[in-house]
């Protein structure tokens, strides 16, 4: 199964990805695990990223596609994948349609977990607090959820046109959420 789920910011992606994963057996690839290794080990490419998300910009679309491309051509992604976080842009998405159409694959799903945005502000500062992230200041969680509004909602529709989305709500309890995620997937 060849899965994304999309939401802004602090939705729970994360979360749900790693329990969509156990259950249906594929790999949850989060760009943003990538990049935090990344960060983490302080590669070059951890530099940039943190640059980025400290003024609360996103990773440019060349090196996020060039990311997971090599990500998918690992052994664990060949029968099937959960991507978290990415495609974010539609040129994103013609990345994703072509690495696919040469794979001879296609996307099975597209979940989106659907929030309140003060809610999800409220979320992303409580887990600053709890996991000590420098990006999650208000003003960066804002302007994130603004980049969302404007670059990846438009992939909500196209994929709505492409009769691959699935919305479920995301303002519940995490196993709640989980229920409906598979419930989308009729499972």
């Amino acid at each position: 199964m060849r899965l994304i789920i999309l939401g802004p910011p602090g939705a729970g992606k994360g979360t749900q990805s790693a329990r969509l994963s156990e259950t249906l057996d594929i790999p949850a690839i989060s760009t943003g695990d990538i990049f935090r290794a990344n960060i983490k080990e302080g590669t070059e490419l951890g530099q940039q990223v943190q640059e980025l998300l400290a003024a609360g910009k996103f990773v440019p679309d060349d090196v996020t596609n060039a990311i997971v491309a090599d990500r998918l051509s690992h052994d664990d992604a060949a029968g099937g994948y959960l991507l978290d976080g990415y495609p974010r842009t539609l040129a994103q998405v013609e990345a994703l349609d072509a690495l696919l159409a040469e794979q001879g694959h296609a996307l099975d799903a597209v979940l989106e977990l659907t929030v309140d945005t003060e809610e999800v502000v409220a979320r992303l500062l409580k887990r600053a607090e709890i996991e000590g992230r420098a990006d999650d200041t208000e003003e960066v969680i804002r302007e994130r959820m603004s980049i969302y509004v404007q670059q990846t909602e438009p992939l909500s529709t196209l994929y709505r046109e492409r009769g691959l989305l699935r919305e479920v709500d995301g303002m519940s309890e995490v196993d709640v959420v989980f229920a409906r995620l598979m419930a989308a997937l009729g499972r």
